[in-house]
């Protein structure tokens, strides 16, 4: 297994409700889709079998949901340095990740209510254990974050 995904495909592997990706698209590469997808984000994406976290990313307005927990940091490090997309993440504020990545990005949309992921057979699971967040990296990211139509809190930090 991939190590910078450190997780199992089925058990915990939770995908984006397509309403939230919709409303902010198109994108040019899902950094984390699953290996068989039951719809696509984008047309360019990687898998835990090509490892987007390592790839090349080019100037691709990207979208990640990445894998949560010890390796959410890494992911939102190489978004800060690409610059160049929106990240969903739990809004968990007090810790380190997000006073080192989040509040230094461009904008934070803060979503209201708790989203509803799914599985990778795109069955809708319950409702998340905690609020979720948009980031958004660049000004497009800003831009589409500003025009999304999605409920919640936008703050503009930069």
């Amino acid at each position: 297994m991939n190590t910078a995904f450190e997780r199992t495909e089925q058990k915990d592997e939770w995908l984006t409700p397509p309403f939230v990706t919709d409303a902010l698209g198109p994108f040019d590469i899902d950094t984390c889709a699953p290996v068989t997808p039951p719809w696509h984000i984008a047309p360019r994406s990687f898998t835990i079998e090509t490892d987007g976290l390592t790839s090349d990313w080019g100037g691709s307005f990207v979208w990640c949901n990445p894998p949560y927990g010890t390796q959410t940091a890494k992911w939102l490090a190489k978004m800060a340095e690409h610059n160049n997309g929106i990240a969903l993440i739990f809004a968990r504020t007090d810790t380190r990740m997000f006073h080192d990545y989040v509040f230094n990005a461009d904008a934070i949309l803060f979503l209201k209510g708790r989203l509803s992921f799914y599985n990778v057979k795109g069955e809708k699971g319950g409702t998340a254990g905690a609020p979720s967040c948009l980031v958004a990296f660049g000004a497009e990211a800003v831009d589409r974050l500003k025009n999304c139509g999605l409920k919640g809190k936008l703050v503009c930090l930069n």
